[in-house]
């Protein structure tokens, strides 16, 4: 196994903390940076820029060139698993996603027609990206892989878009459990595959994104949300027993507080909403990353300085990643993001 010493990140998801945290931010490589606008125009499409290792690589790698942030982040999105699965997907540029809607019927012809291979095969150019990135990054930058919670993933194929507050999946949870339990383990399966695809790729750890885990309620939240996941955990530590895994439930609120044991992640991922004082009790169970407003990088000034000095200090005694509570959004200004840099780096 390679020797990861001096992956700063990696350090923390073992337990060591540092008077200036390692930082990495979620959609680090976007919107916000011309050189990722410039891509775009030349890809065509943002699936092409998922699919084309070369290009994949290059807006992976130009945070880190401008930034020098601990950690990349492999350039795709959540969406490449129903494709994988044979749904359509697409983006629609100002808009999002758009998927075809799957029902039950749909659901058990999906899951009884599942080809292991075939799924991992039309994710090939996802993993090359991965072990092309490795080759590219400094020794001492993190690489990290991803995949959406079977949960968040499922929201999307039931309502073919996202929805304010993901109605029609829940709706659809009620109405026909068996057959959404069913789907949620199929994702499960299939994300595990990835990720295992991902690390043995030269991804260093991963991370599973529960963009809309905050929409359930307590039992919801058990079963839909805790339980595909540590299904998809137990698969990744049965191949790979030292796996690093971060979970982010975006939004679980008081669910967070037995999110890690539940699952079995190493890591928490905090949304903005967390409190330091959760935070904190949560961090003596471990790492936690975090949690910074995306709109206090808009801001900028004294917002973000006052922002980042709060989490600092908050989070100083314990092993911690230093991250925004959600993706950086296309307004925030370069300039901001070299403020927060050169605040935590001092």
């Amino acid at each position: 196994m390679e020797n990861l010493s001096g992956r700063k990140i990696m350090d923390v998801l073992n337990g060591k903390k540092f008077e200036k945290p390692p930082v990495w931010l979620m959609r680090q490589a976007g919107r916000y940076l011309p050189e990722y606008r410039e891509i775009r125009k030349q890809a065509g499409s943002f699936l092409e820029v998922c699919y084309n290792p070369e290009l994949a690589i290059e807006v992976s790698i130009q945070p880190i060139r401008r930034f020098g942030f601990d950690a990349s982040i492999l350039f795709s999105d959540i969406l490449v698993v129903p494709d994988a699965l044979g749904r359509e997907v697409r983006f629609v540029e100002g808009e999002g996603p758009r998927l075809e809607p799957i029902d039950a019927v749909e659901i058990a012809k999906l899951v009884e027609a599942y080809d292991r291979d075939a799924a991992l095969a039309h994710l090939k150019p996802v993993l090359e990206t991965v072990s092309g990135l490795r080759g590219e990054l400094p020794k001492q930058t993190t690489l990290l892989g991803f995949c959406g919670a079977p949960w968040t993933v499922a929201t999307y194929m039931i309502a073919g878009r996202g929805t304010p507050d993901q109605a029609p999946a829940r709706l659809f949870s009620y109405s026909n459990p068996d057959a959404f339990a069913r789907l949620l383990e199929l994702l499960s399966d299939i994300s595990a595959d990835y990720l295992i695809s991902q690390l043995k790729a030269g991804a260093d750890a991963v991370q599973i994104f529960d963009s809309w885990a905050g929409v359930l309620g307590e039992k919801d939240f058990e079963r839909w949300c805790i339980a595909p996941v540590k299904r998809l955990v137990d698969r990744v530590r049965k191949e790979l027993p030292d796996a690093k895994i971060i979970g982010f439930p975006k939004g679980a609120g008081e669910f967070y507080s037995t999110y890690r044991q539940k699952t079995d992640v190493d890591a928490l991922g905090l949304d903005w909403t967390v409190s330091n004082s959760l935070g904190r009790s949560l961090q003596k169970e471990g790492a936690v990353q975090g949690n910074l407003d995306p709109m206090k990088i808009i801001a900028g000034g004294k917002a973000l300085d006052s922002g980042i000095d709060d989490i600092l200090e908050a989070f100083g005694n314990g092993p911690h990643i230093f991250n925004l509570g959600h993706g950086i959004t296309p307004q925030a200004p370069i300039s901001h993001v070299e403020q927060l840099v050169k605040r935590i780096r001092g």
